[in-house]
């Protein structure tokens, strides 16, 4: 036995019959019934907590299906393995329209933390301060964008005076935000390799940077990065819950605080992709 399964063993109530690396993060345990969980070493013991919080927080919607939670201990988090299947059009469509009651569930406020979860948050491997706010474009400037767009500079990602553009933006952001929105209930860090599509035709999220937030950033995130039969899944989140006027205008100022979280972990490339966004938020 391993410190790995003895946590498994101690979160889920059964013996572990067998387990195996899936990387140096991930590792899955067989349970004596026959059940294959999952064991996560998150980056900080706070994240762990902060995921095991989020998770449990999204299945209470009932909108979006999520791995069953069996609990964290310092940095592990154990849940159940999910199987999974290829993407289909019919799956997709099912997503939109559980993505659209998951954000109707809302939230407190905007950057509100799920209960139990944190104020000191993360996205990856990134931190996220969770601290709610009733102004969402005061708190996407304030909590989201500026913070990452200032160390940005200082580790010298973005250039002293490319930072005026993006500023410009936060700026304007009551304008350029569209309608007001009451706060949503978000998956926070919605990109493709969060969406696992199961192979009993439903998608389950992982590794949520969960917080109450504006419904448009979960949905700019899964285009920011590629997902399978967007348009479907677009589909099904307007049957149940249309979205503004504009919205497709609004995608780049919904992608800015990613794609700087990007530029301050994975470097220049992504600096250059968000000062595209923030100059086309501009200029729409």
């Amino acid at each position: 036995m391993t410190a790995r399964t003895d946590v498994v063993a101690r979160l889920t109530g059964r013996a572990v019959s067998a387990s195996r690396p899936l990387s140096g993060d991930l590792t899955e345990a067989t349970l004596d019934d026959g059940r294959v969980v999952v064991v996560k070493r998150a980056p900080e013991p706070g994240a762990a907590r902060a995921e095991a919080a989020g998770l449990r927080w999204l299945a209470e919607a009932g909108g979006v299906r999520v791995p069953v939670v069996h609990g964290h201990e310092g940095d592990l988090l154990v849940v159940d393995r999910v199987a999974q299947g290829p993407p289909s059009r019919e799956a997709a469509v099912r997503f939109g329209r559980g993505l659209a009651r998951l954000h109707a569930a809302g939230a407190p406020a905007f950057g509100a933390p799920p209960p139990g979860g944190p104020v000191e948050a993360f996205i990856g491997l990134a931190p996220m301060r969770n601290e709610p706010d009733d102004d969402w474009p005061r708190w996407y400037a304030g909590q989201r964008v500026l913070p990452y767009l200032r160390r940005a500079v200082d580790e010298g990602t973005v250039r002293s005076a490319e930072a005026a553009v993006v500023e410009r933006v936060c700026e304007r952001l009551p304008g350029l935000a569209g309608p007001a929105e009451p706060p949503a209930r978000l998956h926070g860090d919605l990109w493709n390799g969060n969406v696992l599509w199961g192979a009993d035709g439903h998608v389950r999220l992982i590794d949520p940077a969960a917080h109450g937030g504006h419904r448009e950033t979960d949905l700019a995130m899964l285009r920011l990065f590629g997902c399978p039969h967007l348009e479907a899944v677009l589909a099904g989140y307007h049957q149940v819950a249309p979205l503004a006027d504009g919205w497709a205008g609004r995608v780049g100022v919904h992608q800015l605080f990613p794609l700087l979280v990007h530029a301050v972990l994975f470097g220049r490339g992504y600096a250059e992709q968000a000062l595209s966004a923030a100059r086309a938020a501009l200029s729409g």
